[in-house]
């Protein structure tokens, strides 16, 4: 995670906080499976005791990662709608004629057919762009293009 304040768009909002309460349940259901630390167990019953402990470290981590990302999300303010940054919603004209509208995030924490990540080709070639620009971008295919319609949604 980054420790600069960047925006996320509503719907990277929104996916964190689904994560964070599928993350939250997990982790009730694991904490309800430890015991008491006075019963005595033999030492498999031990392993699997400081096993769901790791589990509740690494999701209390996953918890807390997931706060201060949406934490700095609230200081940095709502994505920029003046050229292409991380947190935008873009709508980009591809050299084949479609039409997409993305979101640019900062990461893939879920699987999303929209986000492209800012450190991706297309990404970071939409980066700093403005409606009208076009940019090249290195695909599996070869070096392919696509022009910014758009920053802000989609347009109508």
């Amino acid at each position: 995670m980054t420790s600069e304040p960047a925006p996320i768009s509503d719907a990277a909002r929104r996916a964190l906080e689904d994560e964070r309460d599928d993350v939250r349940a997990e982790r009730a259901k694991v904490a309800a499976t430890l015991k008491d630390p006075d019963e005595v167990g033999d030492s498999a019953d031990e392993a699997d005791e400081l096993q769901r402990a790791d589990d509740l470290d690494r999701l209390d981590a996953r918890i807390e990662e997931i706060d201060t990302r949406l934490r700095q999300a609230a200081e940095a303010g709502p994505p920029a709608t003046d050229e292409v940054g991380i947190g935008s919603t873009v709508t980009v004209r591809f050299a084949d004629g479609s039409v997409e509208t993305v979101q640019i995030g900062a990461g893939a924490a879920h699987v999303d057919r929209t986000l492209v990540t800012a450190d991706s080709p297309l990404g970071r070639a939409l980066l700093g762009g403005k409606p009208g620009d076009s940019v090249v971008y290195d695909a599996p295919e070869g070096e392919e293009s696509a022009t910014v319609v758009s920053i802000g949604g989609p347009t109508g």
